[in-house]
């Protein structure tokens, strides 16, 4: 197995290996169109799409490309013009944002941080409990539990021990119901635990023949989950039995992000190899593949349908409709694009990049609505349900807490 490094490696080093990439990473619909888990687990056979040669990983960027300017957008937040419209023909046409780009219900207008949680070792994933009390982070070896609702609490209410100890956890899920997290990172198992019981304890351990798991997504009705592998495969675990009943194979590197459609019908995943592919989850196949060209970092599907969001290594946010050849290109990153998450109302999403950068962007054409500058890389982010609150995971060994205004 390839050797993991260290975020700090991977911020010094400039040829990157499959796991040094990874290093920048980091479900509300009708019920009668809601997939049956039992649709997607009872096929045993693996599920491919498009198989190619395997792309090896570009050297570091060691120059970004320029950012457009152009003075002709209209200047609905004062920045130059970052928000850019194309379609199949490829040509970038500047965005005239509506007068109420950044007005309206659901839409912020400003974030402020309120907290730091001081976890004490790089923080590659968090996520935030519904209702809104308990942040997990992940880190080296451990997820971290902090009480949010006590204000001025300092330190963790628990400590979750994963994985192996020098290994990092990439990500980490809870089930809809709050009583169950499942974590990833760089190890051939995933963990579940109860977080129920008196005490959180492992209730079960999943082993793939992949070395290590880059993200992860819960079906709807919390009976499947979904396991973005190194090997470039899409694990396919049937939680209430406990093993995996399928794969879906395509990406021809490690795969990186995933999301999945409120109604459990499609699966959207990202990968190294520089595509985005979804899944038929009732037919278990490749329904389309977008190419880009750059290797993909994050995605976000949104809550309410039609746009997807891509973060990617060349630091743009790219926003492609699901069913037509529409798509806006986003500009304010100056550096490759880490996680990403779109707010439950779906009129909202944030980006986070190695350039310290929290960015909020308004869907799907990517007004500014505000942005946060942290001390270091930002590889993880997450919003609460109620769209109140965003916690982000950075790489000087913390995770921040915003409170969002409306």
């Amino acid at each position: 197995m390839d050797r993991l490094f260290s975020p700090d490696e991977m911020l010094r080093r400039k040829q990157r290996t499959l796991n040094t990439a990874m290093r920048d990473l980091d479900l509300a619909a009708d019920p009668s169109q809601s997939v049956n888990s039992k649709q997607i687990i009872s096929q045993g056979a693996p599920a491919t799409g498009h198989r190619g040669r395997v792309y090896r990983l570009p050297t570091y960027y060691r120059r970004r490309p320029s950012k457009r300017i152009c003075p002709n957008q209209r200047q609905t937040d004062g920045k130059p013009g970052y928000s850019f419209y194309t379609n199949d023909e490829g040509s970038l046409q500047p965005v005239p944002f509506p007068p109420d780009a950044l007005v309206g219900v659901g839409i912020p207008r400003h974030a402020r941080q309120i907290n730091t949680l001081s976890h004490g070792e790089v923080v590659c994933a968090v996520t935030i409990s519904n209702p809104t009390k308990y942040i997990y982070t992940g880190g080296k070896g451990c997820v971290k539990v902090w009480d949010i609702s006590q204000p001025g609490n300092k330190n963790p209410v628990s400590q979750l021990d994963c994985l192996q100890r020098d290994n990092y956890i990439r990500s980490v899920k809870l089930l809809p119901d709050g009583r169950t997290l499942i974590v990833g990172g760089e190890a051939s198992n995933l963990s579940i635990w109860d977080l129920a019981s008196p005490t959180p304890r492992i209730k079960a351990e999943l082993t793939s023949a992949a070395p290590a798991c880059y993200a992860l997504a819960i079906s709807p009705d919390s009976k499947v989950c979904f396991s973005c592998c190194s090997d470039g495969n899409i694990a396919v675990w049937d939680l209430h039995n406990e093993i995996l009943v399928r794969q879906f194979q395509g990406h021809t590197d490690g795969a990186s992000c995933i999301d999945i459609s409120p109604d459990g019908s499609r699966l959207w995943t990202g990968g190294l190899d520089n595509t985005v592919r979804s899944w038929d989850l009732r037919e278990g196949r490749q329904l389309q593949q977008h190419d880009f060209s750059s290797q993909i970092f994050s995605l976000g599907y949104c809550p309410t349908g039609d746009w997807l969001a891509v973060g990617m290594e060349n630091s743009h946010v790219e926003v492609l409709h699901a069913s037509k050849p529409d798509k806006y290109q986003l500009h304010l990153h100056e550096s490759c694009v880490l996680s990403l998450r779109f707010a439950a109302c779906g009129k909202w999403f944030v980006s986070t990049g190695k350039d310290n950068l929290l960015n909020a962007w308004r869907t799907p054409y990517g007004a500014s609505i505000f942005q946060a500058k942290e001390t270091s890389s930002v590889l993880s982010c997450d919003i609460s349900t109620d769209g109140k609150y965003i916690v982000t995971g950075s790489n000087d060994k913390k995770a921040s807490v915003y409170k969002v205004s409306y």
